[in-house]
């Protein structure tokens, strides 16, 4: 998939596209099906694919207050779009002016200038232009966010088509895991990504080789040690692993939520604990 941040540097299109044009967050199950709907499209019209993307949520500039937190970042949204057999994407910078063009301008600079569309696909929820003329239903990416703000993993992952995941950087903590028998990698992800509800799950870990390892995740305030944690922290304790991942990006998929976050009477309770919740998570994976 060639990827085109320039609208003045765009795809030699002779044959023209057929593109569908959205924020497609999470690329789920519903972006998939409407992004097959434009291969088969272009494939009766003999014409290449495109997916016309922004490089942030509009919400973020048209009403910053209420934003949602986001599914995927850039980078995991290309990823995706690029999995799904598109030949390109164009990311066009949303900024205030950008939300204040006329839905024209945005056809004749994207869709006619840039890509020499023949034919566009949406999905129900996308709306362009000053004044949202388009459609209007459910987002189903709104559905997904719901489901992992109730900690329920499982049933945004049938939504998703994949576990959700987190991506963030590995970095220095208290140290309390490793003094309490458990090592944990301490995983800062970026404020607008959204994260489940807190609690402790069974997931998987990737490393920047590829290395995927069974993980025992907790999310949350740590209330056995702090009373008033201001952000819930992302621990990741990998089973069967023993190395230093200070510094490396990591990849963070949750899979099954095994309980809530609970506050211990003693350190010696929240151990035994651990202890259960690593062989749930083991259970869990197929351990």
């Amino acid at each position: 998939m060639e990827v085109i941040t320039d609208l003045h540097a765009c795809p030699a299109a002779d044959r023209g596209t057929v593109v569908t044009i959205g924020f497609y967050d999470g690329v789920h199950r519903g972006h998939q099906a409407l992004i097959g709907r434009v291969r088969e499209l272009a494939a009766e019209r003999g014409c290449a694919t495109a997916v016309a993307t922004f490089d942030r949520h509009p919400a973020m500039i048209v009403r910053p207050s209420s934003a949602p937190k986001l599914l995927t970042d850039l980078d995991q949204r290309i990823e995706l779009l690029g999995e799904s057999g598109i030949d390109y994407c164009v990311v066009i910078h949303f900024d205030e002016e950008r939300a204040a063009e006329p839905a024209e301008e945005f056809v004749t600079e994207v869709l006619v200038d840039c890509l020499a569309a023949r034919a566009v696909a949406v999905g129900e929820d996308f709306h362009f232009g000053r004044g949202r003329g388009g459609a209007d239903a459910p987002v189903s990416s709104t559905a997904i966010r719901k489901l992992l703000v109730a900690g329920e993993v499982e049933a945004a992952t049938e939504l998703l088509g994949r576990p959700h995941e987190v991506r963030g950087t590995v970095e220095r903590g208290d140290g309390r895991g490793r003094e309490l028998g458990f090592p944990t990698a301490n995983v800062a992800v970026p404020a607008e990504i959204l994260l489940p509800a807190d609690g402790i799950y069974a997931g998987w870990y990737e490393r920047p080789s590829g290395s995927i390892h069974a993980t025992a995740i907790s999310l949350g305030r740590r209330p056995t040690f702090y009373a008033d944690a201001e952000a819930s922290l992302l621990e990741a304790h990998l089973l069967d692993f023993d190395d230093d991942l200070y510094g490396e990006r990591a990849r963070v998929r949750f899979v099954r939520r095994l309980r809530g976050e609970e506050r211990f009477e003693s350190v010696e309770a929240l151990v035994d604990q651990m202890g259960r919740d690593v062989a749930a998570a083991r259970r869990a994976l197929g351990g």
